[in-house]
């Protein structure tokens, strides 16, 4: 039986610069298909999300350049780091996305990977619109304040 996981050890990656280039509209999550070298290496928290997306290939939504490194101990079945590895969703719910994708120049973005209580690796989906210059630095601007607020306010009492 695996162990109970904590909020701490919960995620083995995530994607820091998908919140700051895009506005993230609807998160899900989505199974991903993977060896077991690529499981094992993810426990021992080596990957990385630099650059990954999800798109759709041969009817099914895949998900590209997420690096996954080499599990040293399983040399005999080695993988490649960036191959493209399947996502487990919904059939209704895969048409949804890609519906979307096509229609209004969304992106579906990969915001994280962790492993859910019963120790199965999951990938937190973000279905996302691009942010201009102007829009990260509004963004930036209000966080900022949101900031100063709470400063003030820690200050007064």
């Amino acid at each position: 039986m695996p162990r109970a996981l904590t909020s701490a050890d919960r995620y083995v990656a995530q994607n820091r610069k998908a919140r700051h280039n895009y506005a993230i509209e609807e998160t899900l999550e989505a199974g991903i298909m993977l060896t077991g070298p690529e499981v094992k290496s993810l426990r021992n928290g080596r990957c990385s999300m630099n650059d990954a997306y999800a798109a759709e290939k041969a009817g099914g939504l895949y998900l590209f350049n997420l690096h996954i490194s080499e599990y040293a101990p399983a040399s005999h079945e080695d993988h490649r780091p960036t191959r493209p590895r399947k996502l487990l969703v919904h059939r209704r719910e895969m048409d949804r996305l890609l519906g979307a994708v096509k229609r209004e120049g969304i992106t579906l973005v990969p915001l994280s990977i962790y492993f859910n209580a019963r120790g199965i690796a999951k990938l937190s989906l973000g279905l996302a619109k691009g942010k201009r210059k102007a829009d990260k630095r509004a963004s930036e601007k209000a966080r900022d304040w949101q900031r100063q607020k709470e400063r003030l306010i820690k200050g007064k009492l």
